[in-house]
């Protein structure tokens, strides 16, 4: 432990820490994030390989545990019983903040109404570090996370959303982002988009247009990685 390690407060037994980590960049990583991941008694992993590398690129090694959507209920059991032992619990998704469209809201929620403690170590999230640089307004926007697979369900969730004044912004997969701009197309016309892809990355890019335009591109070019996708308000048109 260095000088400047003995003068932190030491992680506070029976809370769970909700670690941000990077989307893309490793630089991103906060020294708060590094010191709660080594002092943890243990990270709960939405995908345990993928955290094993992000703790081995910063010289750590902790016991782990899997924690994904169809196994949350379980676990949420087991951190409840870790906590109440006095644990200390570091929660960590793939990328990003944990429970902004990934795991981790329905363990929060079990934690506090079990009148535990939850301590947030804040970093990288794609949602914001793409509307921050959109061009779009910021002061008002509306987060969808990834619209429902099925079409009719995907179609009435835009259509609900079309007289909202603030940005919308939401999540796409590479596979299913010609789909998207053809639905938009067919609600949201004329408004501008935005397409981020490759956040933090080497070939991090924002693309603008209306729907037609953008997929005009996308039918051209093979754009690969997580995209967000934001789409200016009604009050903005």
């Amino acid at each position: 432990m260095n000088e400047s390690e003995k003068t932190l407060p030491p992680l506070t037994p029976g809370t769970l820490y909700l670690v941000a980590t990077p989307i893309g960049n490793l630089e991103d990583m906060t020294f708060r994030a590094v010191r709660v991941l080594k002092e943890c008694d243990v990270v709960a992993a939405e995908d345990t390989r993928r955290t094993g590398q992000l703790l081995k690129h910063f010289g750590l090694s902790k016991p782990m545990l899997s924690y994904f959507q169809f196994n949350e209920a379980k676990r949420s059991e087991e951190i409840l019983d870790r906590l109440k032992r006095g644990e200390k619990v570091a929660l960590v998704t793939d990328a990003g903040s944990p429970g902004i469209s990934d795991p981790g809201e329905r363990v929060v929620r079990a934690v506090r109404e079990a009148g535990l403690r939850v301590e947030s170590v804040p970093g990288p999230c794609a949602l914001v570090a793409a509307l921050t640089a959109s061009g779009l307004p910021t002061d008002e926007f509306h987060f969808i996370g990834f619209l429902p697979h099925k079409s009719g369900q995907r179609r009435k969730q835009l259509e609900a959303l079309k007289q909202f004044a603030g940005t919308l912004v939401l999540y796409e997969s590479p596979y299913r982002i010609e789909k998207l701009l053809v639905e938009l197309g067919e609600v949201f016309a004329e408004r501008q988009v935005v397409l981020a892809r490759e956040l933090t990355k080497k070939f991090e890019e924002f693309l603008r247009g209306t729907p037609a335009e953008l997929l005009e591109v996308t039918q051209k070019r093979s754009l690969k990685g997580e995209f967000v996708v934001m789409v200016r308000g009604v009050a903005e048109d």
